[in-house]
């Protein structure tokens, strides 16, 4: 009897070590197949993207705009923020990808908690910008700095020794003073990128340039004020922002892309980082 048990087990066995990847093979064309018949009117129809932190590299989140505007099932897109800005490059480069995206379906920018800086230049371009009641909005402006550190290098008997060619090859460094033309051309440097960002948002937000110091001496405003002087559209919550993007993309049935597993373990941890940092600082924050 258990020699018949054990017999039996063992060809159940060896067919399925024999047939593993026939069974695969037709669980993956089950998958297909089933992909394939999934009905499109159920398929989602608006999708949201965040922007959290500060803005280093841009290049993962660009693609997802511009993977997002090619996506003709998506018919709108809640861009969401939370963010101090960073480097020029990469905000630039978002500004780009929003601005190109918002001429393809409708966009909505939701300032979480910080829309500044560069967060903001990314967001000028979408059709409707909403920040939270207790969101900071704005921080237009430009700054370059690095630390001076001779007099410590001094203290602990450390020099520097270096060749370049060319008066401005070390504009910059943190080694020693800078020198008066070499401040006179990182000045120059700023003063181009900050006209660049008050004429772009004056262009996307249609304010007046000439009036700039209204809204770009690099200043902080609270949502309400910030809406009073024109950089953004309306004060709400999350939902509110998800109501008016559903609005504008006049979709009959909302249906939101959801985030994968992955992305949604990342969130999380993301989440328990912020909670942390959160309780070992106190106070009025922003950057």
């Amino acid at each position: 009897m258990f020699k018949s048990f054990f017999k039996a087990i063992g060809a159940i066995l060896g067919f399925i070590n024999n047939h593993v990847k026939a069974l695969l093979f037709l669980l993956f064309v089950g998958w297909l197949l089933a992909q394939s018949e999934a009905d499109p009117n159920k398929m989602p129809n608006l999708a949201q993207v965040s922007l959290h932190g500060a803005i280093e590299d841009a290049s993962q989140l660009v693609q997802s705009l511009h993977e997002l505007e090619k996506d003709d099932s998506i018919k709108g897109v809640l861009l969401h923020v939370d963010s101090p800005g960073g480097a020029l490059g990469p905000s630039v480069e978002l500004m780009l990808a929003v601005k190109s995206l918002a001429k393809a379906k409708p966009v909505v920018a939701y300032g979480a908690g910080t829309m500044a800086s560069g967060s903001y230049y990314a967001s000028i371009h979408a059709e409707h910008i909403m920040a939270n009641p207790g969101a900071f909005v704005g921080s237009i402006g430009v700054l370059f700095q690095a630390p001076n550190i001779r007099p410590l290098a001094d203290k602990i008997g450390i020099e520097e020794q270096v060749v370049t060619a060319g008066k401005f090859k070390q504009m910059g460094t943190f080694t020693r003073q800078w020198q008066n033309h070499e401040k006179e051309a990182l000045q120059g440097l700023v003063d181009g990128a900050y006209d660049m960002f008050i004429s772009d948002v004056s262009l996307a937000r249609g304010l007046d340039k000439t009036q700039y110091t209204i809204f770009a001496e690099g200043q902080l405003f609270l949502a309400t004020k910030a809406k009073e002087i024109g950089l953004i559209d309306s004060v709400g919550g999350y939902l509110d922002a998800r109501e008016v993007i559903q609005s504008l993309s006049k979709v009959q049935e909302p249906r939101w892309k959801e985030p994968s597993k992955f992305e949604k373990a990342l969130q999380k941890l993301e989440n328990q980082a912020k909670i942390w940092l959160g309780s070992i600082s106190y106070g009025l924050k922003a950057y």
